[in-house]
């Protein structure tokens, strides 16, 4: 089974963070967490980021306020996808800051970057990617999505 990697500059952004990994343990995915800084802990960074993908990862969910050097860097250094979180930090500029530098990388070092404060879409993102080779975890987000469908139509009833 494919394990993805959810990990963030600072404990701060564990609140936002925590509803990745609510999510993909709601599809049954295995998720290591970590806090990686790239500011405070840059060798960590290099050491996680280069070795990610000979431990069994497959996906990479980093989340960053402020600056939000993280999904970048590692991006740049990892041959696995990188799903980016902005964050709206104490130290951000309305979350703008953290947008932007997950957003506006350069050519050749993709990161999937989902809204502010959207660790949720990030999980669905990356179990989806798990899920275009995964048949079990497919059908976990077919399921997932037709509960979705469920929903909005339970309240289309309910307030006619």
């Amino acid at each position: 089974m494919s394990k993805i990697a959810i990990i963030m500059g600072s404990i701060s952004d564990m609140p936002i963070m925590q509803e990745a990994i609510d999510i993909l343990k709601e599809f049954g995915i295995e998720t290591e967490v970590d806090i990686v800084s790239a500011h405070r802990t840059p060798e960590k960074l290099f050491d996680f980021s280069t070795k990610a993908h000979s431990k069994g990862i497959s996906v990479i969910i980093a989340g960053a306020g402020g600056a939000a050097h993280l999904p970048g860097m590692v991006a740049s250094m990892s041959p696995l996808p990188v799903i980016g979180v902005p964050v709206k930090s104490s130290n951000s500029i309305d979350g703008w800051d953290s947008v932007l530098s997950i957003l506006q990388m350069p050519g050749g070092v993709p990161v999937a970057t989902v809204a502010l404060n959207g660790a949720k879409n990030a999980g669905i993102l990356a179990a989806q990617i798990i899920g275009s080779s995964n048949p079990v975890i497919l059908e976990k987000i077919i399921s997932y999505k037709e509960g979705l469908k469920q929903a909005v139509l339970k309240a289309s009833e309910a307030i006619r």
